[in-house]
């Protein structure tokens, strides 16, 4: 009898492993073909909506980055979700929802407190690397939603020379408006005006330097 029951114990063991790693695979191909319907099945039937997938990435960046918009929603509606999670890269999902121009996400990550100011590359920094009109718009949430405009990145570099190199000159412009340091440098010694040359947008770099000269005081003057 006592062998039996041990048998029986392992059986329900091996099942129970069984059936967790079917849902383990199940959860984030649901996620991959947007499926919102097997997103949520599984939550209710307590699978962790925080669970990693084998290269260590979240389900609501991986939602955000394929542009799963009904999968992100089904996560961000489960209430054990974490939506400060961090991905392997260190990225968060309101980071991965700022540079895809997910406009609808970041205010709905927002909405549930993501961490606007989070250490090291920001969400800032992300929005600002991208030159499409919806990451105006997603610059200008974070700004409202008090992100640190010269929020430095782990070399020092800030959001705008993000956007010199990488993003807009409206990106640029719209940084410069709300009173980003034109003049700041980081470890390695560039300046936005160096990003913005680097890769010949000349056009930055002049909107730079006269937001530079903008802030000397002309000499001969009380």
């Amino acid at each position: 009898m006592q062998r039996r029951s041990a048998l029986t114990a392992m059986a329900l063991g091996l099942l129970a492993a069984r059936t967790r790693a079917d849902s383990y695979e199940d959860f984030f191909a649901a996620i991959a073909r947007d499926d919102d319907a097997a997103i949520t099945a599984l939550l209710r039937r307590g699978f962790d909506p925080n669970m990693r997938d084998p290269k260590g990435q979240v389900g609501l960046t991986l939602a955000l980055r394929a542009g799963a918009s009904r999968a992100f929603a089904a996560l961000l509606a489960a209430p054990r979700v974490d939506v400060q999670a961090r991905n392997a890269e260190d990225e968060s999902p309101l980071m991965m929802a700022a540079i895809k121009g997910h406009v609808a996400a970041v205010k709905a990550l927002l909405a549930r407190s993501a961490d606007v100011n989070k250490t090291g590359w920001a969400p800032l920094h992300y929005a600002a690397s991208a030159g499409a009109p919806e990451h105006l718009l997603i610059i200008g949430l974070l700004l409202e939603n008090h992100a640190y405009i010269d929020a430095a990145s782990p070399n020092g570099s800030t959001p705008l020379m993000m956007a010199a190199q990488y993003g807009s000159t409206e990106a640029v412009q719209l940084l410069l408006q709300e009173g980003a340091d034109p003049a700041l440098k980081n470890q390695l010694g560039l300046s936005a005006i160096d990003f913005a040359l680097r890769v010949g947008r000349v056009d930055a770099a002049e909107k730079i330097a006269a937001a530079i000269r903008q802030r000397q005081p002309d000499r001969g003057k009380w």
